[in-house]
C-alpha cells in the first residue's frame, strides 16, 4: 500500500456517497475496490451509493450479506458487490467465480479479509470507521492508477 494514505472525514450518510459516486465514476473493468470496517462502519451504504451511480435504470440495490455476490450491469460494465462475512475457506471463494471477476468487472468487496492469498495487489483499500456520528476512511493503494483516479474530485466530494 502507499505510504501516505489519503483520509478523508464523512460527516454524515450523504458525505459518504458522494466519495462513492465520485470514485465510482473513474472505476473501470479490472478494478478492484476492498472495503473493510466493523459491522455498521458503512460499507454497505457506500457501495449501494456506488453501484446506483453508474446503474442506467435505477434498481434496488441489496446487502449481499446472504446471497454472497450481487451483479450488476451498468454503464462503466458489470459490477460484482460481495460480502465475505460468511466465507470461511479460499474454496468457497474460487466456486463464487470472483477471482474471474477481478479481471474483467468492477468488484467491490466487503470483509476482504476473508480473501486471504487471493488479495488483488492493485485494489483500492478502504478502511471506513466511526467517528463520533459521522465516519473516517483511509484510502490506501500501491497500484499508481489510483494516485490519478483519486485526485479526479474525491477529496472535495
Amino acid at each position: 500500500m502507499n505510504a501516505n494514505p489519503l483520509i478523508l472525514d464523512w460527516p454524515d450518510a450523504d458525505a459518504t456517497a458522494r466519495c462513492a459516486v465520485a470514485i465510482g465514476h473513474n472505476l473501470q473493468p479490472g478494478d478492484v475496490v476492498l472495503l473493510n470496517g466493523t459491522v455498521g462502519a458503512g460499507k454497505t451504504h457506500f457501495a449501494r451509493a456506488l453501484i446506483q451511480s453508474l446503474l442506467s435504470v435505477p434498481e434496488d440495490v441489496p446487502s449481499p450479506t446472504f446471497t454472497l455476490v450481487q451483479t450488476y450491469d451498468t454503464q462503466s460494465g458489470e459490477v460484482w458487490h460481495a460480502d465475505l462475512y460468511r466465507i470461511t475457506t479460499d474454496t468457497e471463494i474460487d466456486e463464487l467465480g470472483l477471482t474471474e471477476a477481478f479481471d474483467d468487472a468492477i468488484c467491490l468487496i466487503e470483509w476482504p479479509d476473508r480473501l486471504g492469498p487471493l488479495l488483488p495487489d492493485d485494489a483500492l483499500n478502504i478502511d471506513i470507521a466511526q467517528d463520533g456520528n459521522g465516519r473516517r476512511a483511509h484510502l490506501s493503494w500501491s497500484d499508481k492508477k489510483w494516485e490519478n483516479r483519486l485526485s479526479k474530485g474525491v477529496q472535495h466530494a
